[in-house]
């Protein structure tokens, strides 16, 4: 199991909006999710920074990644909540949700 640790900032204007859509995923987009083998997501928010947590159990994440990417409905997903997020300066280029490294781990 990989443990994935991700940041990107949420555009305060758009919070209320990033919050309701989040209330109510639709069930297509969390299918894909876990047929792409990622369990125990959240998604957390401090201030106007967004900290998602996902554990991914499958043999290639960047393929079932790309599977994600590829899928219609997380397709229109990322058309609604891509507005409400923008990249965090320490992002790699063309890097959306930053991957932040693991320092420390109490099992």
């Amino acid at each position: 199991m990989r443990r994935v640790a991700q940041v990107i900032t949420v555009r305060p204007e758009l919070l209320d909006i990033y919050r309701e859509l989040h209330r109510d995923v639709p069930e297509p987009v969390l299918d894909r999710l876990r047929r792409c083998h990622i369990a125990n997501y959240s998604i957390h928010l401090l201030g106007d920074r967004l900290f998602a947590y996902f554990e991914y159990h499958g043999r290639d994440l960047e393929a079932d990644l790309a599977l994600m990417a590829a899928d219609e409905a997380t397709q229109e997903w990322w058309r609604l909540t891509a507005p409400c997020q923008t990249p965090v300066p320490e992002a790699a280029p063309g890097e959306w949700w930053a991957t932040a490294e693991q320092l420390f781990l109490m099992e």
